[in-house]
């Protein structure tokens, strides 16, 4: 690949028509920071090989360091897309092999920075895909700091690998939810549960707050079950989103499908307005929101 005739301090880029984003913003102080509307990088976790990591070339910026697959966002593009995009260019991460689980940004006011940690669901092995990666490695979690790794990448990576073992759930009691907003659900159950998926969808592809499942960092992708019951059942399948279609109590299998995610060690939320049920979800160590919770995140 021909490379363009380097701009001092620059990182160098292929002939051809720059996108917007590609230029650097200057802080009032004088620094500079890649990435007109902002740049964003992946953390892509498998946890049997560790963390993708990225050995910079020597004339990059914060050259022959070890980072994150990332850069310049596009304008328009938001953080996870641009995280993917970025590393499917500079590390070859394929299509659908990387499912979102938080976003962290960096604000600064004037330029921000998001790093994306997503979790490996298809594995892959990393290819060298563009002139600004000298190498690219899978490497333990506990052997990452041994790396000369970029500065930035240095001042987030102990907040962000305590994170690593934190997998926020939601179980959604889709009868209560839908019974909670009188718009004629009643005429046809299983239509009514298909539109409040349909909703659901939307935050499965931009995630939600932090603050409303009371964990750290910005925006969290949780994984997303539908408890359908009765004529609820035959709800339609929506992508992103687990169905447990109860054949008999509903309760009884939202309070199944809590104790089950719990019991693997992680963050579950069952959203019910149902006192009795929450009490139960409560006893099986999830979080309770109510209907209107959930309703608020639309």
């Amino acid at each position: 690949m021909t490379i363009e005739p380097p701009v001092p301090g620059e990182p160098r880029r292929p002939f051809g028509p720059r996108d917007p984003g590609d230029a650097w913003v200057v802080a009032p102080s004088g620094e500079r920071y890649w990435g007109r509307f902002g740049a964003a990088g992946l953390l892509a976790y498998d946890p049997a090989r560790g963390v993708l990591l990225q050995h910079r070339v020597a004339w990059s910026h914060h050259g022959d360091t070890w980072g994150l697959p990332g850069g310049a966002r596009h304008e328009g593009e938001s953080a996870c897309d641009g995280a993917l995009r970025e590393a499917q260019e500079e590390a070859g991460v394929p299509d659908a092999a990387i499912r979102p689980r938080l976003l962290s940004i960096l604000d600064l006011g004037y330029w921000t920075y998001t790093t994306l940690v997503g979790d490996v669901v298809t594995p892959f092995e990393p290819t060298i895909s563009d002139p600004e990666s000298r190498e690219l490695a899978w490497v333990p979690a506990d052997a990452v700091a041994a790396r000369a790794l970029h500065p930035g990448f240095a001042d987030s990576w102990d907040r962000l690998r305590a994170l690593l073992s934190v997998r926020p759930a939601v179980v959604v009691d889709v009868a209560n939810v839908v019974g909670a907003v009188p718009d004629g659900w009643w005429r046809d159950r299983a239509a009514a549960a298909t539109r409040l998926l349909g909703r659901m969808s939307g935050l499965v592809a931009s995630g939600i707050p932090a603050s409303a499942l009371d964990l750290p960092e910005d925006v969290w992708f949780p994984e997303w079950t539908a408890v359908v019951e009765g004529e609820g059942r035959g709800a339609e399948e929506v992508s992103g989103i687990g169905m447990v279609r109860a054949a008999a109590s509903g309760d009884d299998a939202i309070v199944a499908e809590a104790a089950r995610i719990v019991a693997e060690g992680r963050v579950v939320t069952v959203v019910t307005s149902d006192r009795a049920l929450a009490t139960r979800a409560t006893d099986a160590g999830a979080d309770v929101r109510g209907a209107r919770w959930l309703l608020d995140l639309f």
